[in-house]
């Protein structure tokens, strides 16, 4: 058989895009009788082989009877130095590169780290990567399917033709590679797959740094963003020791133009950031800002975890967000998604045509409360994948912190299944030891690559150590969200306050584990939706005590050890429940009462960043000490706030709407003291029941030497200051 020729099996492989091993057979390959080149181009009449630098013409290719297959020999010397096609289409010619005349695109310590899943930063070879090769511009694509039978990559630039990019196997780790040459920045891609069963699926890269607005499903060619530093002051900001007020953000809903249409990436940075700013928020968290294809999953269902969502702009445009948040002293915090991932068909589900990034059995791998894949902890190469996009969005964007998800459901196999539902773990327990060591390993990552970034863990149980050190025995979160705090909290403000006396306990058992873990306080999306109510709409009472109830609950979050965290349309009491489809009611600050709270939510925010006593000391127990728990019958907290170097908040806390008058209260020393804050002050749109300045006497109280005689607001809370 001439060598020009392939046998029959194996052009009809080639034609029919089933060719495991296509560089074996296409490209440039050396022979006795000379330098052999065959190219499969679907639709073509003719191909020339051309000199890259001459643009002379080396040879012709025939054409493999019956096939789209051309092959010809041509001069070694000068196709090795570099050639192209011209192909003839019939209804016009075209020059292109030979993507099977190129070079391996993983080195040997990439593939050596990528098959035993210890490339931090897998990111920076998997996916689609900007290169020149040869001297020739492309993109280098890379892929993780091992069980696949054949891979390609199809997009505009080979009319998603899986017959034109076939990948080559790089099989010690399972990784599809090609170099794509005069691809560009823009051009839309997916990667075709054919399954070990002999199905043809079409799968977004799991490592895209952009993707097409849905319902469009492709990915877009784009830079990998320039690394971001960590300046000093920001990391500074993140500590433990420093004050932290987030204001929780749906970007989709926080305001909209013309009615209905989103703000860009752009706009926001010019009207979320100086508002946030300007109401004293030292952080934003953004909902998951990560592409995913439903609308009302409010980001929380992700397909893209690489890939800033498109519905706002592009990725440069969400770089240019972060950035104007950081110019103007605000942090960002990403809500993060690593504990599931939706089952739409172009997504990470049976990559593969296997259960490749979800465990394989539904009993541990399908959430049934979401409809979900739940990723499989106990592969490297996923843990591997999740712990680099953590450690991506960190050094890639320059954001300031990932608050995790839904951490409960992937501590725990029995997590929201019936007897017989689950798998125990390998001794027989709940507990999934797979997602605990991926927890441990990623936050291990992220405190050795990213010093001063944090993560915030969303866990709703009772786990020991979330914010413990992971070689103490703890999971290594910076912060865990205390939800106990909020449930309590939210049902005592949700109580008519006639009945408050028979749940005093609400209040002062949170202060049993308030130092167990490094918390955040949240009052957060979750709590305004699914039929709960606006915070406002949750306060009992009339129109009146609603709004001093809601500002009494903002003082008392405020006055709380622990970070604050507010979600928004909060800080101006929305009166409806929140609605992802459309803007807050933004209307309502026409209302002096809209106003009012609002004014205090910027001045809470004031008065704890002018007091270190209200954060410096928010983990420790020498930060809180209690001056009134037990006066249950008028529904009176009163506490000290202490900062390192012993000064000192005294805060007391009214849960009726009776002023109580005479009030007399133990405090730590002598002295006169003022009002730093009052949520009944009148400009709050309160009774204005106030003090002024006061002055203390030598009568004991409370256990202390000293004692104030104040009026006590209704439904107020009143933080008093050394004068």
């Amino acid at each position: 058989m001439p060598p020009l020729l392939l046998p029959e099996r194996e052009v009809h492989a080639l034609m029919r895009a089933e060719h495991g091993d296509p560089f074996a057979v296409l490209g440039p390959h050396e022979t006795r009788d000379g330098l052999l080149v065959r190219a499969l181009l679907p639709g073509a009449q003719s191909v020339a082989v051309m000199h890259t630098r001459t643009g002379w013409p080396l040879a012709m290719l025939s054409r493999q009877e019956g096939s789209d297959l051309f092959a010809g020999l041509v001069p070694a010397a000068e196709a090795l130095l570099g050639y192209s096609f011209q192909v003839d289409w019939g209804t016009h010619t075209s020059r292109l590169e030979d993507p099977y005349r190129f070079a391996f695109v993983l080195g040997e310590t990439d593939v050596w780290l990528l098959s035993e899943g210890t490339h931090l930063r897998p990111w920076e070879r998997l996916g689609a990567h900007l290169r020149e090769m040869d001297g020739v511009k492309g993109v280098a694509f890379a892929v993780w399917a091992p069980n696949a039978r054949r891979v390609s990559v199809v997009g505009d630039f080979n009319n998603w033709d899986g017959r034109r990019h076939t990948m080559r196997l790089r099989r010690e780790c399972g990784v599809w590679e090609i170099f794509a040459p005069q691809v560009a920045v823009g051009d839309s891609y997916e990667f075709e797959i054919l399954s070990a069963q002999g199905d043809v699926l079409r799968k977004a890269d799991p490592f895209a740094f952009s993707s097409r607005l849905r319902p469009e499903t492709a990915c877009v060619v784009a830079p990998l963003p320039a690394p971001v530093a960590m300046p000093p002051e920001r990391a500074a900001a993140n500590g433990r020791h420093a004050p932290m007020s987030i204001y929780e953000v749906h970007l989709g809903s926080w305001r909209r133009k013309n009615g209905h249409e989103w703000l860009d990436y752009r706009e926001l940075a010019d009207t979320l950031v100086p508002y946030a700013r300007d109401m004293g928020f030292t952080h934003i968290e953004l909902l998951p800002v990560s592409e995913h294809p439903f609308d009302g999953s409010w980001g929380y269902q992700p397909i893209g975890l690489y890939a800033p969502t498109s519905r706002f702009g592009t990725p440069g445009d969400f770089r240019h967000l972060v950035e104007a948040a950081h110019a103007a002293g605000l942090g960002v915090i990403l809500d993060w998604v690593p504990a599931h991932f939706p089952t739409d068909a172009h997504g990470l589900g049976r990559f593969d045509g296997t259960a490749l990034y979800e465990y394989a059995d539904p009993r541990e791998g399908f959430h049934n409360d979401w409809k979900t894949f739940i990723f499989n902890y106990g592969r490297t190469e996923v843990r591997n994948y999740l712990v680099g996009n953590a450690l991506y969005w960190l050094e890639r964007y320059g954001v300031d912190g990932l608050r995790v998800d839904a951490v409960a459901s992937m501590l725990y196999r029995d997590y929201s299944r019936k007897p017989g539902e689950w798998v125990p773990n390998a001794y027989g327990g709940r507990e999934n030891l797979e997602a605990i060591a991926f927890l441990r390993r990623m936050n291990q990552v992220v405190g050795i690559e990213r010093p001063g970034a944090v993560t915030l863990a969303e866990e709703s149980t009772s786990f020991p150590g979330v914010t413990r050190p992971p070689e103490d025995g703890g999971l290594g979160f910076h912060y865990k969200w205390n939800m106990g705090w909020m449930n309590d909290t939210l049902a005592y403000a949700g109580t008519d306050p006639v009945h408050r006396k028979h749940h005093h306990q609400q209040i002062t058992f949170g202060l049993m584990y308030a130092h167990s873990e490094n918390f955040v306080l949240p009052l957060s999306h979750d709590e305004v939706v699914h039929g709960k109510g606006s915070m406002l709409g949750r306060m009992p009472g009339d129109e009146w005590q609603k709004f001093a109830g809601l500002r009494n609950l903002y003082g008392y979050l405020w006055a709380y050890p622990g970070k604050k965290l507010l979600f928004m349309g909060g800080e101006f009491a929305q009166a409806a429940e929140w609605n992802a489809d459309r803007s807050l009611d933004w209307h309502l600050l026409e209302h002096a009462s809209h106003q009012g709270v609002r004014r205090l939510v910027r001045d809470l925010n004031n008065v704890y960043r002018h007091f270190p006593a209200l954060y410096e000391l928010d983990t420790e127990r020498a930060g809180f000490e209690w001056l009134v728990h037990d006066d249950w019958e008028q529904s009176v907290f009163a506490f000290v706030r202490r900062a390192r170097d012993g000064s000192f908040v005294v805060v007391v806390c009214n849960f009726t709407p009776l002023p109580r008058h005479g009030y007399r209260l133990g405090v730590p020393a002598a002295g006169a003291y003022r009002e730093a804050i009052n949520t009944d002050g009148a400009v709050y749109g309160g009774s204005g029941v106030g003090n002024g300045v006061v002055d203390s006497a030598p009568v004991p109280w409370h256990g202390r030497a000293d004692s104030i005689s104040i009026s006590v607001p209704p439904l107020a809370t009143v933080m008093w200051v050394l004068a």
